[in-house]
């Protein structure tokens, strides 16, 4: 099974042609104002406007007021929704679009509960539980954790690079990948590395698609 690929946390035309020119399957938009790569609607809109086809656009949502999800999906035209708060079921599917569940992954989490309660998504986006932070951390969680016979399409993330994205599609056999911090330039800053948050390198995205989609 080839892996799907979705890159997250575009904010700028270069990085979504970047992706879209190295296979992407998707591309994601954070509506989430706390998150550094969080866009407005209006750079949205126009970002969705230059997608070609089959490439599937993607909003990220975090506990959003539904009013706002609907003013997003007026002016962005989102092909998936993608929900990384404390929704419930019929919050996500209050607005008649198929969407994602984002599920926060630590020793506690029953994987399989949440794939029955949300049976109406159409995968489950695994990332790492950091306390506070609704994802996009760069953290990786233990794949360990993931069920063998969990019944929804597994789109993993938290963590994920071009260095060890082979070796997540081999051991877990994922549906897709989620990456954006993985896939950041980088600044130096006082003789440091340190990731610019929101601004994609086209480099790295193509590596991490090709070691994603070769590795399955």
């Amino acid at each position: 099974m080839a892996v799907r690929v979705k890159i997250c946390g575009i904010t700028r035309l270069q990085d979504l042609q970047a992706a879209c020119s190295a296979g992407a399957d998707a591309v994601g938009f954070v509506f989430y104002e706390k998150s550094p790569r969080h866009v407005s609607v209006e750079a949205a809109a126009e970002l969705v406007r230059a997608l070609p086809p089959f490439v599937q656009s993607v909003g990220l949502f975090v506990n959003a007021e539904p009013a706002f999800v609907e003013s997003v999906l007026q002016r962005a035209p989102l092909d998936l929704l993608q929900f990384h708060g404390d929704e419930t079921p019929a919050d996500c599917t209050r607005f008649g679009r198929p969407y994602i569940k984002a599920v926060r992954v630590n020793r506690d989490t029953d994987l399989l509960k949440c794939a029955a309660d949300f049976d109406a998504a159409r995968g489950l986006l695994l990332d790492a539980f950091v306390p506070g932070v609704p994802g996009g951390t760069g953290e990786r969680f233990d794949w360990a954790l993931i069920p063998p016979d969990l019944p929804r399409p597994i789109i993993l993330s938290g963590g994920l690079t071009p260095d060890n994205v082979a070796d997540a599609v081999q051991r877990v056999r994922p549906w897709a990948v989620d990456v954006s911090s993985g896939v950041e330039a980088a600044l130096l800053v006082n003789g440091a590395a340190v990731a610019a948050k929101g601004i994609k390198d086209a480099h790295k995205i193509a590596q991490f698609i090709a070691k994603a989609k070769e590795a399955s």
